[in-house]
């Protein structure tokens, strides 16, 4: 991102500064760990419900369904419900989605790479002393 003089130029729907704007409003939706760890698993292959329930530690079935419709509302993902008894439906990233993916993949190599460095962190602050 660049500096809040460009922030500025943008549109105010785009504009992440401003806090009616649309961009702040999925920017939040999106940037929360179920929703990047969702967009991370189906970004490998299409899957099923049960699958992203199993292949999530921790997350509730409740969660995992909020997650997937706000996902589909912001175009992240499809649903697709085939005509079976009992029906099933698959989830998969749409284009937007994947570009959404490249950037979750960024995060992740970032995490491995500052891990030490957050952890030492961490570990200096909870203990009273500063890096």
């Amino acid at each position: 991102m660049g500096t809040r003089q460009e922030i500025s130029q943008l549109p105010p729907d785009a504009d992440l500064a401003r806090a009616d704007s649309l961009a702040r409003e999925i920017f939040s939706e999106i940037a929360n760990k179920w929703a990047l760890l969702i967009i991370e698993f189906v970004g490998q292959r299409t899957m099923r419900f049960s699958e992203l329930r199993d292949e999530i530690g921790g997350i509730s079935h409740k969660m995992l369904t909020q997650n997937l419709r706000m996902l589909e509302r912001n175009g992240m993902i499809t649903r697709t419900v085939h005509p079976t008894v009992p029906p099933r439906v698959d989830y998969q990233l749409t284009e937007a989605g994947q570009a959404l993916r490249s950037v979750v993949d960024g995060m992740c190599g970032w995490t491995q790479e500052y891990l030490p460095h957050i952890e030492a962190a961490r570990r200096s602050v909870d203990d009273g002393r500063h890096l």
